[in-house]
């Protein structure tokens, strides 16, 4: 399914870089504190979503593998699964949030920045070329 968006927008599946962690769940977000979501409509899956614990910033997250098939965009599912990872990051008590995405995803550019998430700087990602942060005090959050 990742695969698939990202083949949409020009982008490469990278199993032993960018998305290594798809195939690596439980070592890359479960052991270390995190979650990964799939989302599901009529027995298939159609999205995904994640957020793990990292480094950078203060008592922080990242959201990450954040995609939705294009069939089933237009609902405000998007804006759904972020406030939903949002809801359970801010509940487990962490302080900011940090997203890395690339321009070419123009929808998840919007969603993230008409939800309140600030352009940063430290993209450390290849395929990306925008990071966002969220702190507590912006919308939402």
């Amino acid at each position: 399914m990742i695969r698939s968006v990202l083949s949409k927008y020009g982008l490469g599946w990278e199993p032993d870089g960018a998305d290594r962690d798809v195939l690596q769940v439980e070592e890359c977000y479960l052991a270390v504190g995190g979650e990964f979501w799939v989302i599901e409509y009529q027995n298939q899956v159609v999205g995904t979503g994640a957020y793990y614990p990292i480094k950078r910033g203060e008592n922080a997250v990242e959201i990450s593998k954040m995609y939705l098939l294009p069939s089933v965009r237009g609902f405000g599912l998007g804006k759904y699964l972020l406030l939903q990872l949002e809801a359970a990051i801010a509940s487990r008590g962490f302080q900011q949030i940090w997203i890395e995405t690339a321009s070419v995803l123009t929808e998840a550019v919007k969603l993230y920045e008409s939800n309140g998430y600030q352009k940063a700087t430290g993209v450390e990602t290849a395929r990306c070329d925008r990071v966002y942060l969220k702190k507590p005090g912006f919308p939402g959050f």
